[in-house]
This record gives structure tokens, sequence and C-alpha cells, in this order.
């Protein structure tokens, strides 16, 4: 089915430029982008995000059991 729909000038310009750069037409690059917001897909790379874990040298203190929520608080407790 053929279609009209407006775009920003800059938008079509980039998206001319990477169907060019994947060698598909400008039309399957729009029904990709269409299916993968129609579908789960879409949402979920979305959500995504990267977690930054914070480290520092030392390790687990002695006698601090990371296995178990109370122990660990208990120790937190003693050791403030």
């Amino acid at each position: 089915m053929k279609t009209t729909i407006e775009l920003p000038d800059a938008l079509l310009v980039a998206a001319k430029k990477k169907a060019a750069e994947l060698r598909v037409p400008l039309r399957v690059l729009i029904e990709d982008g269409l299916r993968a917001r129609m579908t789960d897909r879409g949402r979920q790379t979305r959500c995504r995000r990267r977690i930054r874990w914070v480290t520092v040298p030392g390790g687990v203190p002695k006698g601090l059991d990371i296995r178990n929520r109370t122990a660990m608080y208990d120790w937190l407790q003693n050791h403030s």
C-alpha cells in the first residue's frame, strides 16, 4: 500500500544515508523501524540500561556473611 508521510528534512536525509549504508531501500528501513516499534522488541530495547558497578579495593570484611541479609544487618549495626 502506498501512503504519504511528512518527516523533518534532517530525519529524512539521515534515514536515506542509513539505508544507503545498509544497502537497503528506504522503504525497507522504514518498515523495519515500524515493525520494531509495533512489537515488544522495540520497547525492550529502549528500557534496557547498563548497570555501572561501583567497586572498591579491599573485599568483604572478615565476619560479614553477604549471603544472609539478617546477618549483614546485624554486622552493620555492630560495626558502625
